[in-house]
């Protein structure tokens, strides 16, 4: 296929991100008396937005607890989204060759499609230097989250391009998953946070472990 346009995730594809959020999750759980959390176990749970990191930080787990009172995961919210708008960008830095790449797609009309809120997105962009590659913001707080499809195909429609000629950069399930179902070919990277899944089983278009790997596929 001739790629016409590109969609990256953010966290875990372009930036490592996880130390900011390890620090403001672990201030939160401090705030409500909870436990805090390893950095470790913060990186497998990254990617589905934050309510459920913060939901899976006050759970201590992977799976959420399902008895957790709903005023104390509010409030853990709201504390988590403050500690990290002062945080965000602090500690975050870009995957190896992220720029240099970045730079040898500009070419490329390219969208950004992430579970993390616009303010926070536009923000992490802006300090890292890398907002000007990307003609369009399609963020978690714009309405559905993936693995739902319709993030990636407002992407499209606001890159003015068919699913069928753009292809989604990512490195966990949620991509994968929501570019199957947009009908969106996807190239999977294995170095970011992907959750401890065999992203094989995603049936991605590539599977490679570099970000400059993804050059040679794009401008085939």
């Amino acid at each position: 296929m001739a790629v016409k346009g590109i969609l990256f995730d953010l966290d875990g594809t372009l930036v490592d991100s996880a130390e900011d959020m390890y620090m403001a999750l672990n201030l939160t759980l401090t705030e409500v008396a909870y436990p805090v959390v390893s950095h470790a176990l913060v990186t497998t749970w990254v990617g589905n937005g934050i309510d459920m990191l913060v939901k899976r930080g006050t759970s201590g787990s992977m799976e959420v607890n399902p008895t957790l009172p709903p005023e104390t995961v509010a409030y853990a919210i709201s504390r988590f989204k403050l500690h990290y708008a002062e945080i965000v960008g602090q500690y975050a830095a870009l995957y190896q060759n992220v720029l240099v790449g970045l730079s040898a797609l500009a070419a490329f009309p390219k969208a950004i499609v992430t579970n993390k809120n616009r303010d926070f997105t536009e923000t992490l962009l802006n300090k890292l230097g890398i907002a000007s590659h990307f003609s369009v913001l399609v963020c978690g707080d714009d309405g559905q989250k993936k693995p739902s499809p319709k993030p990636l195909l407002n992407a499209c429609n606001a890159l003015g391009l068919k699913p069928e000629d753009v292809m989604m950069v990512g490195d966990s399930k949620s991509d994968l998953v929501a570019a199957n179902a947009a009908g969106i070919p996807a190239i999977a990277l294995t170095y970011g946070y992907h959750q401890g899944e065999n992203l094989q089983e995603f049936n991605p278009q590539y599977l490679l472990s570099g970000f400059l790997d993804i050059i040679p596929v794009l401008m085939k």
